[in-house]
């Protein structure tokens, strides 16, 4: 049976056919995780749920404790995870309401622990070509048809700090970098994942335009408002991704490592 792990928000928990087992309290060496994994079962795949911020939403992006969260998966068997996040629209064409399957990445956070290798192991590393794993968002892409949700199927997501939001010439610059979105989590998530050689891929979903592209002061009000516009899609294209994952991998991630110490 394939493990499935999701990192969202706690409106994806009531996903139709999914049945709650049981709450998984996982211990690290990093520390703890954000919350508890709540685990069950959708058709042939299990499933673990966790809240990136909290239960309670009390955990700001810069103070997640990124480490704990993707270890906590892998001691859980995980090999797969699918990351739902909150980002800004940079890119012409990207409105409130699009979801965008990231395919590449860049990185602008400062002060977060970014890698499970700190040489105490021996120097490690991964190649990182393409951060989001290629199988995984295909499921995803066809999902999205299967389940007639319009997906946008490529996007650089530039993560940052946080907690503030971006400066007008940031976002520019961003821009004429090649970003396309903006968010304060994708990063060091998706490299850590690559670390456990796990497969994952990130569902951005565009809840505002960023800072100078439009007029309107940007708020955390619209933020959770288009985040909760789209949770019933997320959901069944949940569901259908489910349905449609193989139980064998046939990507490199599962091969991340090798040829990757020193």
């Amino acid at each position: 049976m394939s493990k499935v792990g999701i990192i969202g928000g706690s409106g994806l928990y009531d996903i139709e056919g999914f049945t709650l087992k049981k709450r998984r309290k996982v211990s690290t060496p990093f520390g703890s995780p954000s919350g508890q994994y709540l685990a069950g079962e959708i058709g042939n795949t299990e499933v673990f749920f966790l809240p990136r911020h909290g239960k309670s939403h009390n955990i700001p992006p810069h103070k997640i404790n990124y480490r704990a969260n993707i270890w906590g998966f892998k001691k859980l068997g995980v090999d797969r995870i699918i990351s739902i996040s909150a980002v800004g629209g940079i890119k012409k064409g990207l409105k409130p309401g699009d979801i965008v399957i990231s395919d590449q990445v860049l990185d602008m956070t400062k002060n977060r622990p970014s890698t499970f290798y700190d040489g105490k192991e021996g120097v490690v590393h991964i190649d990182f070509t393409e951060p989001y794993c290629p199988e995984l968002r295909s499921v995803i892409l066809k999902a999205g048809k299967k389940s007639r949700i319009a997906l946008k199927n490529r996007g650089t997501y530039v993560s940052v700090e946080g907690p503030r939001l971006e400066s007008s010439a940031e976002i520019k610059s961003f821009s004429i970098l090649g970003g396309d979105m903006v968010g304060m989590t994708g990063m060091p998530e998706v490299a850590l994942a690559r670390e456990l050689e796990i497969c994952y891929a990130g569902l951005s979903v565009v809840a505002n335009y960023a800072a100078g592209i439009s007029k309107r002061k940007l708020t955390v009000a619209e933020v959770m408002e288009a985040m909760k516009d789209t949770t019933d899609n997320i959901k069944l294209l949940l569901q259908t991704t489910f349905s449609l994952i193989p139980d064998d991998r046939s990507c490199e991630c599962k091969d991340a490592l090798k040829e990757a110490r020193i």
